[in-house]
């Protein structure tokens, strides 16, 4: 409990010191001030202060306390929100796409750029133990195949979580994939064929965009609020414009800008698809990771037609390594269940199981709260970090959830330049160009929040703000 508390307080600290209320150089109140006001110990609020002078926010001053650290500014603006030109783009990213991929899993790059949770934060230990208890249990079982449609307790686990989520989704409606990208992969080639125009939003998930293209699809962008995701209007606009066959957005905390679109946008945008028969294809990898009290709400509980397509996975939360994902088909089920079946037969098994049982014995909930809660803060302080340490121009995202950072550089910083700079450096980045099919976000960058805040962290961030520093001085 004291824990939760000193986190609170922390919390609390951070958030006026971000909005400016704490300005640079203030004075933070007192140990006893804050420890009679929340009704703590003063160890608790001195925990809580202690942290903040860890992440490089507060300092504390001989007989005097503690003070908000002068380079430390209010966040820089959100970056503008895009205006992609609406017409049908072949897409051609591959090259650059594979650059970036190959940093997953390299330990000699301070991992900025790929959207995954430190192992660290995942209870590795916990799904270790209930995999070796089911290979003791039932060896056997382990070995052979499962149905092509996945494991019938994970699909019913995944049916009650549903339900806790406000959507009717019964265990027989639900594919288990090889992660959120197969599940997106078997709903691509369900939906679509070559030639036709789906529509997505810009910036998005490059790999939506490779997909697109070894299906040799046509995208056709529209724009994502950095702060309210898709917008209808835009979608009506490209609907009477073009003759869409399908659609794929992430309306929570879309990677890579964190966006949130509000749920009577969501409810509007399902009802003009519905009304021309377009299919949706929903990815809610990030649902699960929202920094306020409750779940944001999903495309697929506006679905009265089975036009909805529902992908998402557990390798935000909880198990990158497993490759759990699963798809919710609606109308489409048995087109999916052919492509599932035609590709690799069905998802392995212990990891299915393993996961099943640990949904099974009520454990997830308990540590989505704590993983939510630390992804919160490590957000929090990488945006005071990169608003200290980047240049002026620098423009920074809030993002309501998910384990990512959006930043626009000043201009004329180019962000592939500076991937390759500071790879040099051993940090690891996503340029922006990757993420749309226009060249639109050539000065922007993605960053993984999901290492927890270390001083390793803190000075690769430092790094990378002293390179775009020179480069907006022309330094080599």
């Amino acid at each position: 409990m004291e824990d939760f508390r000193y986190r609170q307080i922390e919390q609390n600290l951070m958030q006026q010191i971000a909005s400016g209320t704490l300005g640079p150089g203030a004075r933070l109140p007192s140990l006893r001030h804050v420890s009679l006001r929340s009704r703590v110990a003063v160890s608790t609020v001195l925990q809580a202060y202690a942290e903040l002078e860890r992440k490089g926010v507060i300092e504390s001053r001989p007989r005097s306390g503690f003070f908000v650290r002068r380079d430390v500014q209010e966040l820089p603006p959100t970056p503008r929100p895009p205006r992609p030109v609406l017409r049908p783009h072949t897409i051609n990213r591959s090259e650059l796409i594979s650059s970036v991929l190959e940093t997953v899993g390299d330990r000699e790059l301070l991992p900025l750029g790929i959207n995954c949770p430190s192992e660290e934060l995942l209870p590795y230990r916990e799904l270790a133990k209930v995999a070796a208890r089911l290979s003791r249990e039932d060896p056997k079982r382990q070995v052979a195949y499962l149905p092509v449609e996945g494991s019938p307790e994970l699909r019913r686990q995944l049916s009650l979580r549903a339900a806790q989520a406000g959507l009717d989704v019964r265990p027989e409606e639900i594919i288990i994939t090889c992660g959120a990208l197969e599940a997106l992969h078997v709903a691509v080639r369900s939906l679509v064929r070559p030639g036709d125009n789906v529509l997505i939003q810009a910036p998005s998930y490059f790999c939506f965009q490779q997909l697109l293209e070894n299906q040799g699809v046509r995208s056709i962008e529209i724009p994502s609020h950095p702060r309210h995701g898709v917008q209808p209007a835009d979608v009506e606009r490209a609907l009477g414009r073009f003759d869409i066959r399908a659609c794929i957005f992430t309306p929570n905390f879309n990677n890579p800008d964190g966006s949130l679109t509000p749920d009577d946008a969501k409810a509007e945008i399902v009802r003009l698809l519905a009304a021309r028969g377009i299919p949706l294809i929903e990815d809610d990898v990030a649902g699960d990771l929202h920094f306020g009290p409750t779940r944001p709400s999903v495309f697929k509980m506006y679905d009265q037609d089975g036009l909805v397509v529902l992908c998402s996975s557990f390798s935000k939360t909880l198990c990158p390594g497993y490759r759990i994902g699963w798809i919710m088909p609606g109308r489409f089920y048995r087109e999916a269940y052919e492509v599932k079946a035609t590709t690799n037969v069905c998802s392995a098994t212990v990891t299915q199981e393993t996961v099943a049982a640990y949904l099974r014995e009520g454990r997830y909930d308990r540590h989505l709260r704590a993983l939510r809660r630390t992804l919160r803060e490590q957000t929090q302080a990488m945006q005071l970090h990169v608003g200290r340490t980047f240049p002026e121009g620098t423009r920074v995202a809030r993002p309501e959830g998910g384990g990512v950072l959006w930043v626009e550089l000043p201009r004329g910083v180019d962000s592939v330049e500076l991937m390759y700079r500071a790879r040099e450096e051993g940090i690891g980045i996503a340029p922006g160009t990757i993420f749309a099919t226009q060249d639109r976000f050539a000065g922007h960058v993605r960053l993984n929040c999901g290492n927890p805040w270390s001083e390793e962290v803190a000075r690769g961030i430092e790094r990378l703000g002293g390179l775009v520093h020179g480069m907006v001085s022309g330094g080599a």
